[in-house]
């Protein structure tokens, strides 16, 4: 499995990613993720819709409570052709119990803890950390990557206008 480094720092300290480096314009790779109700959820799931894919660490971090809340109030602003997916490492009971809490209704929270397929397959997952590092990934319908955010710092946001720009476009 390829590894990267130089690419993102966690806390200001460098860290490695696993996983090639997802790139505008390549097929997006599939992935297998758990739902809320432990449900297998994969890219063709979501066929026929742009796709935003939120990735955050947990959940249960202040900037990640942030950024996925953000895309739950821009998700009403949006055409019906798109998905705003939230993924992280946390089981999915947490996720169902921080959504209920936080009043999230718009984003779909899934869960990379079982395989971490959608770290690797897309160059996220920390190993150090075992955790995903901060970032977006918009695909079109066609399911061709059209816009991807590797944020340099973990503890820093996405660039939201970017990403909800490149999904306007798609929709």
């Amino acid at each position: 499995m390829e590894k990267r480094t130089g690419v993102i720092t966690f806390l200001n300290n460098p860290m490695t990613l696993v996983g090639k480096e997802v790139k505008v314009g390549e097929q997006a790779p599939d992935f297998t993720l758990l739902d809320n109700d432990l449900q297998a959820k994969t890219l063709k799931d979501y066929e026929g819709k742009v796709k935003i894919i939120s990735v955050v660490p947990s959940l249960d971090t202040g900037v990640c409570d942030a950024q996925t809340r953000r895309f739950n109030v821009e998700a009403a602003k949006l055409s019906d052709d798109v998905v705003i997916l939230t993924v992280s490492m946390d089981l999915p009971f947490a996720q169902k119990r921080w959504c209920g809490a936080a009043g999230i209704d718009k984003v779909v929270t899934l869960s990379d803890h079982k395989e971490a397929s959608f770290g690797t397959n897309y160059g996220f997952l920390i190993e150090e950390l075992r955790l995903l590092t901060r970032g977006i990934v918009v695909i079109g319908k066609d399911n061709k990557v059209a816009h991807v955010e590797y944020v340099p710092e973990v503890t820093h946001e996405v660039n939201f206008d970017a990403a909800l720009e490149a999904a306007k476009k798609l929709a």
